[in-house]
């Protein structure tokens, strides 16, 4: 499961890189007010997951802290957009609920052992003969 969890931190994070950047550069064109610390919060944080999928691939100690703290920045973030500013887009918003939702799926997968660990755990050992 923590294979899984490293294709989607590492998709995540190159999405919000691509996104962002397009926004930046002037490629992608938006009808409603573009708050560009955001946009540069979202580039940072997919440089930041990219980093991290890594670490959850290689399977390395540190991953679950990235994890629990890019889950964290995320939720407040998104507590942030949602109750303090009143010049973010609704795209923005789901946009964050998006990230929010994936992140909580990455942390479940790489905290819980999947049922075919449990599975192996609970065989009794083999015998020497």
């Amino acid at each position: 499961m923590k294979k899984v969890a490293a294709i989607l931190a590492l998709f995540i994070g190159l999405m919000s890189i691509f996104a962002g950047s397009k926004v930046l550069l002037g490629i992608d064109t938006k009808p409603y007010t573009i708050l560009i610390w955001l946009v540069i919060y979202n580039i940072v944080l997919g440089v930041i997951s990219v980093l991290t999928s890594l670490l959850i691939w290689r399977q390395k100690p540190s991953a679950k802290t990235m994890i629990l703290y890019i889950l964290l920045i995320h939720t407040l973030m998104l507590l942030f957009l949602y109750f303090i500013i009143d010049t973010v887009s609704s795209e923005s918003i789901k946009a964050m609920i998006f990230r929010v939702s994936v992140w909580t799926l990455i942390f479940v997968l790489t905290t819980y052992p999947s049922k075919r660990k449990k599975l192996n755990a609970n065989k009794p050992a083999p015998h020497e003969h």
